[in-house]
């Protein structure tokens, strides 16, 4: 599969991932910082159940775009560490999303 075609098909599943099967729950859950998780929410889910079932998403739309089970691996490692920077306020969403494509594009290369 020609490079282009792979990026192309990559950046879409990860559109996918990130906006389309992202609930608002999820978006929310996965940030330790959520007000979600203190008073009357106190039950929902612990931030690291929605932080992990979000990257492995993401690993998991990488294994199905690459047949690669190290990519996707590598995929739901990256994914959630970036992920947790943003929650912690040490990356914003522009650097977030520019360090997720950054992850695709080493996934062309080393295809």
């Amino acid at each position: 599969m020609p490079g282009l075609e792979l990026f192309f098909k990559l950046l879409v599943a990860h559109a996918a991932a990130d906006f389309v099967l992202q609930s608002e729950a999820m978006s929310r859950g996965k940030d330790r910082h959520s007000d979600i998780h203190h008073g009357k929410s106190a039950n929902f889910p612990k931030w690291y159940y929605w932080l992990t079932a979000h990257a492995l998403i993401h690993g998991g739309m990488v294994y199905l775009v690459t047949n690669s089970f190290l990519l996707g691996a590598i995929e739901t490692v990256s994914h959630w560490s970036i992920d947790f920077a943003k929650g912690e306020g040490l990356i914003g969403f522009n650097q977030d999303q520019t360090l997720h494509i950054g992850f695709k594009i080493g996934y062309v290369l080393a295809v």
